[in-house]
């Protein structure tokens, strides 16, 4: 919204380019604002776009590492441990089931037996009930694997927080220059003033 002000400004400003009143900053301002709606318009999607499309490739590529590293494995429950129920894992925050904490046994992808306290999605667990688990390679209990879906979320918001932070950047600059400028008029203004003041409304001065 600041950007379109900006552009009908200027283009009150073009059409009174040839005022006599008209002040060599008012046209100034007039570009800073064209040319940030420009590249708000243009330039800010353009690196929006650049950027999702990079983290796009650069998630993707990380769904088929975790896909070909991670593994889902059956654990047994041995016993259930105290505590309150928990969730692990914030890749999974859409799936939020109700976990419990429970000792387990598994074996791994290279047949390795494990033992150990892990996270269980089982809300009554009891021993000897069955539950998956994502492991590596050796059978150390992992995150489950981000899924493609998840991956195109992450760089389509990528995208779009570059974009407004483009934008952002763009806007913030003309404002700066901006308040720059007004501050070295205001300063010509006290500098004609401390020049004219002294004379002001005396005889012969013009006054």
């Amino acid at each position: 919204m600041r950007a379109i002000g900006g552009l009908r400004a200027f283009g009150g400003l073009w059409r009174w380019r040839h005022n006599p009143l008209r002040r060599t900053t008012d046209l100034v301002e007039a570009w800073l604002a064209f040319a940030a709606l420009v590249l708000i318009l243009v330039a800010a999607p353009l690196i929006g776009a650049a950027a999702g499309t990079s983290a796009q490739s650069a998630l993707q590529q990380s769904v088929r590492d975790q896909q070909q590293s991670r593994h889902r494995v059956t654990a047994t429950v041995v016993k259930k441990v105290d505590g309150s129920p928990l969730d692990p894992d914030p890749e999974t925050a859409t799936t939020r089931d109700r976990q419990s904490r429970v000792v387990a046994d598994w074996t791994g992808p290279d047949g390795t037996d494990r033992h150990g306290t892990v996270m269980a999605n089982l809300k009554t667990p009891r021993p000897g009930d069955h539950f998956t688990l994502w492991t590596d390679g050796q059978g150390r209990i992992v995150g489950r694997p981000l899924d493609t879906a998840t991956a195109t979320t992450h760089a389509v918001l990528a995208g779009f927080g570059a974009t407004v932070l483009a934008a952002g950047l763009v806007e913030g600059a003309r404002r700066l220059l901006v308040w720059r400028m007004i501050r070295r008029r205001y300063a010509r203004w006290d500098q004609a003033w401390d020049r004219a003041g002294p004379d002001w409304g005396r005889t012969g001065t013009g006054s």
